[in-house]
């Protein structure tokens, strides 16, 4: 069995590691701004500027640059005092969101909805949020609901095979409220604990989705009024401040309960989650940092914030 301080561990270097070209943008813009200098109204507004094109969005900046100058005006500060005051600053911020995805066992199943753009990772998260659901003993069921893209529905049913987990999917192009229908009575029947809904995400034919999506919703609350108990975004973090109106849009659209947040391996644009927390308040679920399965995991605040400042994760 894999020792968990080890797996801890490894996550962690693997999120800094990560997160790596967002913490050097803001490493090496602080070492630039207050190197042999005191801490004056100037250098605080080239630290609320830097955090803005490090994607923090200008509220979350303008706050975080506010609150550090409230103690430190007029003193001598170094470079690691400021990522250090950030670091704890970004976590207090984060930790209202950062919750973890719980299945209720009272629901059977517990429907998961799962929204994104395409491209955005959304199979290949759903994928291994399956996994992790059946490492950890629970019966999960796939929908292949974006049936208008074979690639997913073969995807899908890739993962469903590599964890175990039934696919129920149908042609190309059928309906996906009525595949959703399929899948929620056949989940049922087959007590399974969790059934993760796959869809569309075609974002340039809005009003389409809009009405896609609405009914899906509508025919699985036929069979449970409470469904979909949870329904997740799935965001791409190289869109970085783009990923506002995605929120914007799908939780109109959708209802969105929580966020994923993937390829951040892939971005200078890592401080995006910071701006989402301080504009929408949404649980933000997991991030990713890679393809394998263990490169999604739940959420945690204070190492997100040390590892986007550069930091070793806390003792």
């Amino acid at each position: 069995m894999t020792d968990a301080p080890a797996r801890k561990t490894g996550w962690l270097a693997r999120l800094r590691a990560g997160l790596s070209k967002s913490s050097s943008r803001l490493g090496d813009g602080i070492g630039g701004i207050f190197a042999r200098r005191r801490l004056d109204a100037e250098t605080l507004e080239e630290l609320e500027e830097l955090l803005i094109a490090a994607d923090l969005g200008p509220a979350a900046a303008a706050k975080l640059a506010e609150d550090f100058g409230k103690t430190r005006l007029g003193k001598d500060v170094t470079p690691e005092e400021v990522r250090a005051a950030l670091a704890t600053d970004i976590a207090a911020l984060l930790a209202p969101v950062a919750r973890p995805l719980v299945l209720d066992p009272a629901r059977k199943p517990h429907v998961i909805l799962v929204v994104g753009v395409n491209g955005s990772g959304k199979t290949t998260t759903i994928g291994k949020i399956a996994a992790q659901l059946s490492a950890e003993g629970k019966r999960v069921m796939l929908a292949a609901g974006d049936t208008f893209r074979a690639a997913a529905v073969e995807q899908l049913r890739i993962w469903g095979e590599r964890t175990g987990c039934p696919v129920v999917a149908g042609r190309e192009g059928a309906d996906a409220a009525g595949l959703a229908f399929d899948a929620l009575e056949r989940a049922r029947a087959e007590g399974m604990d969790a059934l993760i809904v796959d869809t569309a995400g075609r974002l340039q034919n809005k009003a389409g989705l809009m009405d896609e999506l609405a009914k899906i919703r509508r025919v699985l609350a036929k069979q449970d009024p409470d469904a979909p108990h949870s329904c997740l975004l799935v965001l791409d973090a190289t869109v970085g401040q783009n990923a506002r109106g995605q929120v914007e849009t799908f939780r109109d659209i959708a209802g969105v309960t929580g966020l994923v947040v993937t390829k951040l391996d892939g971005t200078a644009r890592g401080g995006m989650i910071v701006a989402l927390a301080d504009g929408f308040g949404l649980p933000v679920h997991a991030v990713g940092v890679g393809e394998g399965v263990d490169d999604l995991r739940p959420f945690a605040a204070e190492d997100f914030a040390r590892g986007l400042l550069g930091l070793d994760p806390a003792a």
